[in-house]
């Protein structure tokens, strides 16, 4: 039981790591660039699980965050992979953004509003770089058009191995986050203050029975729905090499061959071939 730490790219696990005030600041600050000094304030505004349809058995969970009363920051932890991530992460930040204001109300009280993706897959094929920020810019002079929405990407599989010493505040907290043993954890507390807060909360939140039972319900949830798609997938594959060779069979049947010959070149058993 001492031994046993959380993983903390487990959503449920980051969640009660952002919990930290000191571990929020620390993180929002390497993100977005900042020094920790000119954030004043966090506020954890809420945080849920985000199905994308009612029958959504897994769902994502998302840590919202009011920092310094004028910017809204939205978390996502995503595992497996999702291709129409972008799109997804669009939609939800537009509909933070509508949110804010109320009929009557001027377009001044809308807020700034940031979605940072944390993603165990690679999102964008061919590109090396495990971070990624996008604004709003003209297309050929590349100024704002407006600094109210904001995305950054964290691709945690282009993490760059090898030692800590020379990495980026962003590249330690993303370390971190990917971090699975205690020798991992250890060094990267040693190198930042704001992630040696976020270790120790790891260890509390660890030691935890009923954090430790949900965190390991939500580990099963992850690992079951992961399990599910590759399966869903491996029999897709299947269905499609099988649905391949009967065509390619069919091809050679009207070529006049025998159904010995296609059945050595396919596979497809004689009887289905004479059927």
């Amino acid at each position: 039981m001492s031994q046993f730490l959380m993983k903390p790219k487990i959503d449920f696990a980051f969640k009660e790591i952002m919990a930290d005030e000191k571990a929020r600041t620390g993180f929002l600050s390497a993100v977005l660039h900042l020094d920790p000094a000119d954030i004043r304030e966090t506020r954890i505004l809420n945080s849920f699980l985000r199905k994308v349809h009612e029958d959504d058995k897994l769902g994502i969970l998302d840590v919202r965050i009011l920092m310094n009363d004028d910017m809204e920051i939205d978390t996502e932890i995503q595992l497996s992979k999702l291709n129409v991530w972008a799109d997804r992460s669009l939609f939800y930040v537009a509909k933070m953004f509508t949110e804010q204001i109320e009929e009557g109300q001027k377009y001044d009280v809308l807020k700034k509003c940031v979605n940072i993706s944390i993603l165990d897959f690679v999102l964008f094929q061919g590109e090396p770089e495990f971070y990624s920020c996008f604004h709003l810019l003209e297309d050929t002079r590349h100024f704002l058009y407006t600094d109210k929405m904001e995305f950054h990407v964290i691709e945690l599989p282009k993490l760059p191995a090898g030692p800590v010493e020379g990495c980026t505040e962003l590249e330690l907290w993303a370390k971190f986050i990917n971090a699975e043993r205690k020798e991992e954890f250890d060094m990267l507390a040693e190198k930042n203050p704001y992630i040696d807060s976020a270790y120790k909360q790891l260890q509390v939140i660890s030691q935890d029975q009923r954090m430790r039972m949900e965190y390991e319900a939500r580990e099963k949830a992850v690992r079951d729905y992961n399990q599910g798609m590759y399966e869903a997938e491996q029999r897709g594959r299947e269905e499609g090499q099988r649905l391949s060779r009967e065509s390619i069979a069919k091809n050679m049947l009207s070529l006049g061959l025998s159904a010995e010959t296609i059945f050595q070149a396919t596979g497809v058993h004689v009887d289905q071939i004479r059927n």
